[in-house]
């Protein structure tokens, strides 16, 4: 499912609010893609809007799935993401703050692409199924989380038997 209109908030009433007025708004998504290469699933959390002077203060809290594989074992897993930033959208562009965020005309906040690249910030660079992940045996490539390999530990690789009497010295 796309993004279309699940992270799109009507903010327009909240304009006219005096300042320091604020609401609430959840988010509850079995599954979305966000474009152009973010799959989540399970994303709830919500959007915190308050009225200031200069624009829109956003505080965003989600939590989400994405589907990842793990470096040590290559198993895939679900992978679980959580964000939590905040952002100004801005009445003006004299009222912009360092992100640029510049509240839309038709008074539409489209969360999706903001959601995405926070998400994708969480995305570790190596991501693993769980923390004690034992990784694939380095002899015969087997999972080590599921099978327990008993290898020979005295074979050895002819071409290194020379280093291996260096090391017995």
């Amino acid at each position: 499912m796309s993004s279309n209109n699940l992270l799109r908030i009507n903010v327009g009433y909240i304009i006219n609010l005096p300042v320091g007025e604020s609401r609430d708004f959840q988010f509850d998504i079995p599954k979305i893609h966000l474009d152009p290469d973010l799959e989540l699933t399970a994303l709830h959390g919500g959007a915190h809007i308050t009225r200031t002077a200069q624009g829109l203060l956003t505080h965003v809290i989600m939590d989400a799935t994405t589907p990842s594989v793990c470096v040590r074992c290559l198993s895939d897993f679900d992978l679980h993401l959580h964000i939590d930033f905040t952002e100004l959208y801005a009445f003006s562009v004299n009222s912009l703050s360092e992100e640029g965020m510049l509240l839309p005309e038709n008074a539409q906040l489209d969360l999706s692409s903001i959601v995405r690249e926070y998400m994708l910030l969480e995305i570790p660079i190596s991501p693993l199924c769980k923390p004690d992940c034992k990784g694939l045996c380095p002899i015969c490539g087997e999972n080590q989380n599921e099978v327990t390999c008993h290898h020979d530990d005295g074979e050895i690789d002819p071409r290194l038997a020379v280093l291996r009497s260096i090391l017995n010295r």
